[in-house]
């Protein structure tokens, strides 16, 4: 368990990065009128690749953990809903993380279809930027410094 909260914690220092570089990237080129090339195409699917990788990590840890068996400790879900650190634990960071890469994924998925550059950069600036506010604002900071 140690090895997959270990690679769990690394892992999530790449997704942040890649996914920072890809939103940025869609913004300037968006703003920019810039014309979507093969780069661009990949720094969007790295970005995808990332966070689905750092999804299946973090289901494994999930279950691996055994919340369930916390869960029934403290005495259901209302003790879990009253305590800030349960909470977020159990419930708001692995819910926040899972509409992360939802909307990661449906921006992708949406510039895909798109034939000319800014409606895809338009995409994948959307999603992308309101998938890094949840990311940012749901990372465990108090544990990564």
């Amino acid at each position: 368990m140690e090895v997959v909260q270990f690679i769990h914690s690394y892992w999530a220092y790449l997704v942040l990065i890649v996914l920072v570089l890809a939103t940025f990237n869609a913004l300037i080129k968006f703003f920019g009128d810039k014309e979507f090339d093969a780069k661009d195409f990949r720094i969007s699917l790295f970005a995808l690749i990332t966070m689905h990788i750092q999804l299946l990590i973090g289901i494994i840890l999930f279950f691996m953990k055994d919340y369930f068996s916390t869960i029934s400790e403290v005495g259901g879900m209302g003790e879990v809903m009253k305590n800030s650190a349960l909470r977020n634990l159990i419930v708001e960071h692995p819910t926040t993380m899972i509409i992360a890469v939802a909307l990661v994924t449906i921006g992708y998925s949406k510039h895909k279809k798109k034939l000319v550059s800014k409606p895809k950069f338009k995409m994948l600036a959307i999603f992308y930027t309101l998938a890094l506010i949840l990311v940012l604002a749901k990372i465990p900071w108090n544990l990564w410094f």
